[in-house]
């Protein structure tokens, strides 16, 4: 499969809304009921040292453990002993728990990873990121390889919206702002790429709708329903495309890159366990997370790991 361009993102539709439709995925979700985790690592995975089992932490939200266990499983192909931990909680937890060892890797985000450790950065562009990151890292932290994968903020509206205000891009959006609500989460009202970004990269100014399921089926049903006429949608978000939905182009990075990438603690790393990671980077596409995302959390309904190991196997990654 090839890398899919955001306008491409904003076109393409796959049908009418899914049941159990969209993904609870943010970025920077909420912890979870159960911020241990619901895999509680074995003695074995707790041991220190190279040669013992990595444990691969994910986020409390489908992506996140998926792309665990796409890395556990690139691991264990390439004979180096890993088990997941699931549901962590946010980057704010399972960043505590890579530095003390509690898990090894998780899979994270690159320009919110960075905007996470340096509030003021002002880098946009993958390239950019990628250079300014592992100096932000702390001490015994650093990062692998990036992935062509992509899963970013977007400003998603209908095709009925889109058709009525004439909207290709944020910077159209802007004209019409005063006359629509938006649907995110609490946090878009503070946060640098959202209602404050926007004023300033755009001089738009929009009524906030908060929603708690970060882009998911709430939301996308109030969008829908022209509860809210904008939406915060993630792009890797199956629902863009079974809606019909348009996503709008951002010409000024409001939002800025976020590539898949994993994070990791130094101590029990080796070169084979890194070399088994960034095949999975250099092989992973936005493309794949979207069809990852939606085996998971459409019809499908496959567990994370089940869709791993087809991912992994049918890219020659795993037997």
């Amino acid at each position: 499969m090839h890398e899919i361009s955001q306008k491409r993102l904003a076109r393409r539709a796959f049908g009418g809304l899914v049941t159990g439709l969209g993904l609870a995925l943010a970025l920077s979700a909420c912890a979870g009921s159960d911020p241990i985790g619901s895999a509680p690592a074995t003695d074995s995975s707790r041991a220190s040292g190279p040669g013992s089992t990595l444990v691969v932490g994910s986020a409390d939200f489908p992506e996140s453990q998926i792309l665990a266990e796409v890395y556990a499983g690139a691991l264990n192909a390439a004979g180096v002993t890993a088990s997941t931990k699931a549901n962590i909680g946010s980057r704010e937890v399972y960043l505590r728990a890579v530095q003390d060892g509690s898990v090894d890797l998780v899979p994270d985000y690159s320009g919110n990873l960075l905007l996470h450790l340096d509030k003021e950065a002002t880098q946009v562009s993958a390239d950019e990121i990628a250079k300014a990151l592992p100096a932000k890292l702390p001490d015994g932290l650093a990062v692998l390889e990036a992935s062509k994968a992509e899963n970013k903020d977007a400003m998603v509206v209908t095709k009925a919206t889109a058709e009525k205000y004439q909207l290709e891009s944020i910077e159209d959006l802007a004209k019409v702002c005063d006359q629509l609500v938006m649907g995110a989460p609490a946090t878009f009202a503070e946060r640098a790429y959202g209602l404050p970004g926007l004023k300033k990269n755009y001089n738009c100014v929009l009524k906030l709708e908060p929603f708690s399921d970060g882009g998911g089926p709430l939301t996308v049903r109030a969008l829908l329903d022209d509860q809210v006429q904008v939406a915060d949608i993630y792009t890797t978000t199956p629902a863009i495309f079974d809606n019909d939905l348009v996503v709008l182009e951002d010409p000024k990075n409001n939002f800025i890159a976020q590539q898949v990438l994993p994070l990791y603690n130094k101590a029990k790393m080796t070169d084979k366990a890194k070399d088994a990671l960034n095949a999975v980077s250099r092989t992973l596409t936005t493309e794949d997370l979207l069809n990852l995302n939606r085996a998971v959390s459409g019809d499908q309904k496959q567990n994370p790991k089940d869709a791993a190991a087809a991912w992994l196997k049918d890219k020659g990654l795993a037997k």
